[in-house]
């Protein structure tokens, strides 16, 4: 076997005895230095009590109930994988391991990596959280918010203020509102060679720029414990629509109950704190609430965010919805705002909100952008919606 064959076999030993753990050391040698760190890790995780095949222990790794202990793996786990795999790791910490305790204690929080689903967590935990770890969980919450509203804030900002203007166009503007460059684009047939200019059959402009506010957002979102990661994202989104001045945004969160969280909006964080997560779902009662906020039908935008599986009177929120798309509310539904694709629905519920001609979809944080501005163009969501699924 020739030697870059033969590295290429002893690598793909190696993964898989990191893969497969204590039970493959027989076979595939002992993980030793750097790697038998790294064993040493994922077997505290994914091997602490779990029987091999003839009924053994395969390690008598664990992380126990020890903060201190499971601090030190916290770190270890930080060095030895990338931030995504980390990122997971925790996920299956909590879930595997009930961790959820531990992280109420700073010096927790000091070794975790931040990211949305340990937001989420923390979210959770903050009527019980003693006073001492609030200000450990409202860095890592700030960390995170601060991340995402770099990753978000200017894409979103430039689609909205696209779709506002693309929104006031004229088609007979004044001189002064005259749209030169897409005026040229769209008279490029008109290009006369021995001139060697466009003559212009059709102006494009916009209507005079105006610091008034011009279409009104409400994000009417579900807070109950599923929703974790879109209550995050949402509460950032919330919080760069707000800074603009040209849109009025109301954000309004509910399980069984109803918070409208609109004067917090000024700090994502307090948004974030402000929820409770957890708890039953009242969609009805929500929709009521929001419903009030609408003074201007055909200029407001109504983002409901939730899984709809409703705990409340189903034929009166659907009564709700039908009564202001016909006054010319664009409602659209988002089963999820995360990354985590498609969640768990109520699909009866998403069926007859379409044959209402409302959109019911799981939305990225990197497509929201993009749909806003539809909605503010008043394109057909029902349209986007489709395009978004095939894509």
């Amino acid at each position: 076997m020739t030697e870059p064959a033969d590295a290429v076999r002893r690598e793909r030993m190696r993964r898989w005895r990191l893969v497969l753990g204590g039970p493959a050391e027989e076979a595939l040698g002992a993980a030793e230095g750097r790697d038998g760190a790294m064993d040493d890790a994922l077997a505290a995780l994914y091997d602490a009590g779990e029987p091999d095949g003839a009924g053994r222990t395969a390690r008598s790794a664990g992380l126990g109930a020890s903060a201190p202990k499971v601090a030190r793996w916290l770190g270890d786990i930080r060095e030895y994988f990338p931030s995504t795999v980390v990122q997971v790791m925790q996920a299956d910490a909590i879930e595997r391991l009930d961790l959820t305790r531990l992280l109420m204690e700073p010096e927790m929080l000091q070794a975790v990596e931040p990211d949305v689903h340990l937001v989420g967590t923390l979210l959770s935990l903050n009527r019980i959280m003693p006073d001492e770890t609030k200000d450990a969980a409202r860095q890592v919450v700030r960390a995170v918010v601060d991340d995402l509203e770099q990753r978000i804030a200017q894409q979103t900002r430039a689609a909205v203020n696209g779709a506002l203007n693309r929104a006031a166009r004229i088609a007979r503007p004044k001189h002064a509102d005259i749209d030169w460059d897409r005026t040229i684009r769209a008279n490029l047939k008109h290009y006369q060679p021995e001139h060697r200019t466009v003559i212009p059959e059709r102006l494009v402009g916009y209507g005079r720029r105006t610091t008034a506010v011009q279409r009104d957002v409400v994000l009417c979102v579900d807070q109950s414990g599923s929703m974790a990661a879109s209550v995050v994202f949402s509460g950032v989104f919330a919080a760069v629509l707000a800074s603009m001045r040209s849109l009025r945004t109301s954000l309004v969160v509910f399980d069984t109950s109803v918070v409208d969280l609109t004067d917090q909006l000024s700090d994502p964080v307090e948004v974030l704190f402000g929820t409770q997560l957890g708890g039953g779902t009242d969609i009805n009662r929500a929709l009521g609430y929001a419903q009030q906020l609408v003074t201007r039908p055909r200029d407001t935008i109504l983002v409901l965010i939730s899984d709809l599986y409703e705990g409340g009177v189903r034929e009166q929120m659907l009564r709700r919805v039908a009564e202001m798309t016909a006054a010319g509310v664009q409602v659209v539904v988002l089963l999820a705002l995360s990354d985590e694709g498609a969640p768990a629905y109520d699909h009866e519920n998403a069926a007859a909100l379409a044959a209402l001609g409302v959109p019911a979809f799981a939305c990225t944080p990197d497509a929201f952008p993009e749909l806003m501005a539809a909605a503010v163009e008043r394109r057909d969501l029902m349209a986007f919606a489709a395009r978004f699924a095939d894509g």
